[in-house]
């Protein structure tokens, strides 16, 4: 019998199921604590357990160095769910970096004989997209000039010129992060065997829905692409919806999409 996904240094519980039939494992953005799926999670259907990861660097692990290179971020999450043994029906939901951090944790996870039902990626272009960007080598002011641009809110990051010292706790992981993304390259190999969703949001600077479409050259399974309208983090303006779509797709309930 399948084991259920347990906190520990590297996992959250965000939501949990008795008897769940399916386990969702959220991986955040860049700068992004584990706590950022918390609402997604409140919407996300019944029978569905849902955690999430927490990277070194922020909130109850701030004290820890950020890890500034993807694929070694990715190994150390895949250790740790390794760890607990198979997991039933497990799928795997990330945002941005997230989306990538994902994609590399489902590849060693599938290596080392834990399925993935479906592999959710939002909001980031494929793999072999090569990020020509070098903001972790700018100004903290270049990074957070970044977070403008992409932010639903300008608010929160409007505090991070106002408050100084919260900058200095805040724009380590956020560089340690963008230094993990602009240095990733894709290493080729077999295609996942779980199925990939791509979720795209209409006014999303940082890719296009063809882009989005790119994704189903990784998987030999079902591929599919949902559009939402909004900015990057569209998750945040609208979790309820996106958690309906993640539900119908888990459940194979097309009524809720």
């Amino acid at each position: 019998m399948g084991r259920t996904i347990e906190s520990g240094e590297w996992l959250r519980i965000l939501r949990s199921e008795a008897t769940p039939r399916h386990h969702l494992l959220c991986f955040p953005a860049g700068g992004g604590p584990a706590s950022a799926y918390r609402e997604l999670a409140q919407h996300v259907g019944a029978g569905v357990a849902v955690a999430a990861v927490q990277y070194p660097g922020r909130q109850d692990r701030l004290a820890e160095a950020p890890i500034t290179e993807l694929d070694t971020l990715a190994e150390r999450i895949a250790e740790e769910v390794l760890r607990h043994g198979f997991i039933d029906r497990l799928a795997l939901f990330g945002h941005s970096m997230g989306a990538t951090v994902a994609f590399e944790t489902a590849r060693r996870l599938e290596r080392g004989g834990q399925a993935v039902t479906t592999l959710f990626v939002s909001g980031r272009p494929a793999p072999t997209f090569v990020e020509t960007q070098r903001l972790h080598l700018g100004t903290d002011d270049d990074l957070i000039g970044d977070l403008e641009r992409l932010s639903a809110d300008p608010a929160p990051i409007q505090m991070l010129r106002d408050e100084p010292s919260l900058a200095e706790l805040v724009l380590p992981a956020v560089r340690g992060d963008y230094q993990a993304v602009e240095t990733y390259r894709y290493t080729p190999g077999d295609p996942l065997t779980a199925n990939i969703a791509a979720l795209v949001s209409s006014s999303d600077p940082t890719m296009t829905p063809d882009q989005a479409d790119e994704w189903a050259d990784f998987t030999s399974g079902a591929f599919e692409r949902a559009t939402f309208s909004g900015g990057h983090f569209y998750i945040d303006e609208r979790p309820a919806e996106v958690a309906e779509a993640i539900t119908a797709h888990l459940t194979g309930d097309r009524s809720r999409a």
